[in-house]
């Protein structure tokens, strides 16, 4: 009995998904709970698990957008395929050359050739009806039916179809300069257009200040073995940043609002997002109430979201809901950047390179590692008097990690 393969429902605003890829071939044995295929939503990359053991039967290729609920492979079971197969044989009418009276039977000639091993017992008639048959299968040579056959030979896995390229566009045609043209992903298609709709609908301003990294530095060189071995996670930077931003919130609520129509809603909770950057794109997943989360809750959370995020293993909800976002282009290298608003929030702080720098420390020229941090926010409902406040805050929590731990 064969077993369908149903996209499933991976959020309440999510009404399609993108094969964007077979991990398995046509006929290939599959186990119950294996991974077959990987799914692209808006939101995130999941994985399609066999629901049973059996062979795969693929329904639509990899690139295609289907709708939540639709059938696009099968699994049969062991034996199933066969069944299949020699059912259809039985269906097949053989041609009028096999059906010869009895009487002519005795009188076929024998070929001139000798014939195979496989074919030395076979009828010679019948031989001669096979290869009959098989020219009438073979495709006429022409260049319309050698497009179609190469559509229906074309392969059932990969990432991602080509994209049909019209033949009067020689810009477009994949031997022209090398050009490889790949369909965007629907995180990819999504992120972009959210992106676009922030930089037209608010009105985002940048405000830029530097962080002193010496303490954190001092203090994570003094904990974090014995940090390490209790809580079995390294101390990192982003929880001193997240734990300053979710104070520094409390002080200034325009920056943990959002606008809807005309009204302005402040929130009373406090959902962190940390950008993190996987393989098909970048996902944002939420520290829910990260006020109350301490240095170790955060960084776990932040490390099991960076695994699931590469393994495609993050949940729709677990991308929805934030208030603010943190992003960190220092991991990558990144000197100085304006990051851009998450929508429908209202700002987003970028964390950037640790460089060592002079500066000036109580009339004396010394070297310390300096950061410099970012503040996108929406001017539309916050003022650049609270942007700056806020960020100073951010600063003097990240310089003296005591400010933190005393909530102050």
């Amino acid at each position: 009995m064969a077993v369908d393969l149903i996209i499933p429902s991976v959020g309440e605003s999510i009404t399609e998904v993108q094969i964007a890829e077979w991990l398995k071939e046509e006929g290939d044995e599959v186990k119950r709970d294996e991974n077959v295929a990987v799914l692209d939503s808006e939101k995130t990359t999941l994985e399609l698990p066999s629901p049973e053991n059996g062979r795969l039967k693929i329904l639509r290729r990899a690139g295609e957008t289907v709708p939540v609920g639709e059938i696009v492979g099968r699994i049969e079971a062991d034996g199933e395929a066969a069944k299949a197969e020699a059912r259809k044989a039985e269906k097949t009418p053989l041609p009028k050359a096999t059906q010869q009276p009895a009487s002519d039977l005795g009188t076929a000639k024998r070929p001139e050739k000798v014939a195979p091993k496989d074919e030395k017992r076979k009828d010679p008639a019948a031989v001669e009806a096979e290869k009959d048959l098989e020219s009438r299968r073979a495709p006429a040579e022409t260049p319309v039916a050698r497009e179609i056959e190469a559509k229906k030979s074309a392969p059932l896995r990969g990432v991602g179809a080509p994209s049909p390229v019209p033949a009067d566009n020689p810009k477009l045609t994949p031997a022209s300069g090398g050009e490889k043209i790949v369909p965007m992903t629907m995180l990819r298609r999504t992120a972009a257009k959210r992106l676009v709709e922030a930089e037209h609908q608010m009105a985002m301003l940048t405000t830029f200040n530097e962080a002193d990294m010496s303490a954190v530095q001092h203090l994570r060189k003094e904990v974090q073995e014995k940090f390490e071995k209790r809580y079995e996670v390294k101390l990192g930077f982003m929880s001193f940043f997240v734990k300053a931003v979710a104070g520094a919130l409390k002080e200034f609520s325009q920056i943990n609002a959002e606008i809807r129509g005309y009204d302005i809603v402040y929130h009373d909770r406090y959902d962190i997002g940390v950008a993190i950057a996987a393989d098909r794109g970048l996902v944002v997943p939420v520290l829910r109430n990260a006020d109350k989360m301490n240095f170790a809750e955060v960084e776990r959370n932040i490390a099991d979201f960076a695994k699931r995020a590469r393994d495609g293993k993050l949940k729709p909800q677990e991308l929805e809901g934030g208030t603010f976002t943190i992003t960190n282009g220092g991991v990558f290298g990144s000197l100085l950047s304006t990051p851009i608003i998450n929508p429908p929030q209202t700002g987003i702080l970028g964390m950037h390179s640790i460089q060592e720098r002079p500066v000036a420390v109580n009339g004396q020229v010394l070297i310390r590692p300096m950061m410099y941090i970012a503040l996108t926010y929406d001017h539309r409902l916050v003022d650049g008097r609270e942007a700056v406040l806020f960020l100073r805050r951010v600063k003097e929590a990240v310089e003296s990690p005591a400010r933190i731990l005393m909530e102050i």
